[in-house]
């Protein structure tokens, strides 16, 4: 394994030393309580920044603050104007693109090889929603009354947004969630995680230098059971927009209750990437890696559970473990690294124990399978990429969702044995299918209760394209059309005309 050991570069010029203080009402304000927390550089342990703390008294304020935008010049906006902003705020993102990466990269610690190439994906997303401000529209709807009845529906925006997402990906995240919501005339409340927060405030800046108006989009970092649970029971939230784990999903809806709020979920997942003998190994191999092995295993739809066909099952598993052996493994910053930290110490605590729960049941693992302590790694959260073989599908490391680079490979010996084994879980988010042959590929494709599917690559994206789950991955689509329509409501208007 490549182990990159250590890392020079200027300071980042958001880290200045001072509090990064909350978005409220177009204003950067300090915590009611006067509070703050760290946020911490995972390769390195140490300090990026103090943030300020928000609270529930601070979800209010945000509350207010959208509630007043949204009844108030917001709700007079032109599509055509948000159209406008958005398109903005899409050059501003382009223009401080770098920033925002190496923020990312520092903030979280993916790697600034994989922060960086997000670009197409970020700023496609924002134009996209920018190009669907101005196509939301109702319909004129035939009715069958007795009787001269004009019919149509109205798409108006739901209203007051409270969106809460995950550390894995903040800025990509934010724009997932503040797109829709300014493209809809919604407004929106961003809790970003405490344990990445800094890009999404950055963003915060761009947002308003892109002329959102004030209240428009308010950021509240905080802790999920503070700031969190404030904005998922608040009742002058009118959605969720939640990204996140399963747990705290159905928490969300619980808080939901009160006023009966809209909710949107991406929850998480243990996604099954199955590999047919016929597949081209040579490309499937690190594919299937990199499906798990990306972003140090956070993501949510990462293909966890490798199934291979039991005949090319030796063959295809020491290839993806050859692959993950000569990955480099290091500081994020480092061009050169493809496997950072992960992104906490209590993230750590949780993938070194499945690790460990691994080799307890019995799991053999060709590669990693410990955390990495030498050198300048022994001060970050490093775990290297790790194949367990000689996985079965009741050991916990091939059930839970662990959210580290941890593949359970499991062999399998015919199409309608790995159907089903592909579906024994409560989730339903990713997969995967690697094969030559067009009608496994269909036939797959429709067999698999999830999300998404696909074909000979894995975690294929595109603003156009919906992502979402079944089961306990979630429910609501983010992206294509379907993700607009999350942010709005439908009003049926019946006109008598005699």
């Amino acid at each position: 394994m490549n182990v990159i050991q250590t890392v020079e570069r200027a300071p980042h010029p958001f880290l200045d030393g001072a509090v990064k203080r909350l978005l409220i009402d177009g204003k950067w304000v300090e915590a009611a309580s006067g509070k703050t927390f760290d946020s911490i550089n995972p390769a390195t342990g140490e300090v990026l920044a103090r943030v300020a703390e928000g609270d529930a008294e601070d979800i209010d304020r945000a509350v207010a603050a959208a509630r007043r935008a949204f009844q108030g010049p917001w709700g007079k906006v032109k599509p055509y104007e948000r159209q406008l902003i958005l398109l903005k705020l899409a050059d501003l993102v382009e223009r401080h693109f770098d920033e925002l990466s190496v923020l990312d990269t520092l903030d979280m610690g993916a790697p600034i090889s994989r922060t960086s190439t997000m670009r197409r994906r970020v700023l496609g997303m924002l134009r996209y929603y920018a190009g669907m401000a101005t196509a939301l529209h109702g319909e004129t709807v035939e009715n069958s009354l007795p009787g001269e009845f004009f019919s149509y529906t109205l798409k108006e925006p739901v209203g007051v947004v409270g969106a809460i997402i995950p550390w894995n990906g903040p800025l990509g995240a934010s724009v997932w969630k503040i797109g829709p919501a300014l493209a809809t005339g919604c407004t929106a409340i961003l809790k970003p995680a405490e344990e990445a927060p800094l890009t999404p405030l950055r963003l915060g800046e761009l947002i308003l230098e892109a002329g959102v108006p004030p209240g428009v989009v308010n950021i509240v970092p905080g802790y999920g059971e503070t700031a969190g649970a404030a904005l998922a029971r608040h009742p002058g939230v009118d959605k969720v927009a939640f990204t996140g784990s399963h747990l705290t999903g159905q928490k969300i809806i619980e808080a939901s209750a009160g006023n009966l709020k809209r909710v949107s979920l991406e929850l998480g997942g243990k996604s099954p990437d199955i590999v047919f003998a016929d597949a081209d190994l040579e490309t499937a191999a690190p594919g299937a890696g990199m499906a798990v092995f990306a972003n140090s295993g956070q993501i949510c739809s990462a293909g966890t559970r490798l199934f291979v066909e039991r005949r090319v099952y030796d063959e295809f598993v020491g290839r993806v473990a050859e692959f993950g052996n000569g990955l480099r493994v290091g500081n994020g910053i480092d061009p050169e690294t493809q496997i950072g930290p992960l992104v906490s110490e209590q993230q750590l605590e949780r993938v070194t124990g499945y690790l460990a729960v691994g080799k307890q049941e019995g799991a053999r693992a060709l590669t990693g399978g410990d955390r990495l302590t030498t050198g300048a790694l022994a001060q970050g959260y490093f775990v290297p990429p790790t194949v367990f073989a000689d996985v079965r599908d009741d050991m916990r490391i091939a059930q839970d969702e662990i959210f580290g680079p941890v593949v359970s490979a499991i062999p399998f010996e015919d199409i309608d044995e790995v159907i089903s084994r592909a579906n024994a879980t409560p989730f339903g988010l990713g997969s995967g299918v690697w094969t030559r042959d067009v009608s496994k590929a269909h036939r797959l494709a429709k067999a698999i209760r999830a999300g998404s599917v696909w074909v000979n690559c894995y975690q294929a994206m595109d603003p156009a394209m919906p992502f979402g789950g079944y089961k306990m991955s979630g429910y609501g689509r983010e992206s294509g059309l379907q993700h607009l329509e999350e942010y709005l409501n439908v009003k049926a208007v019946w006109i008598k005309t005699a």
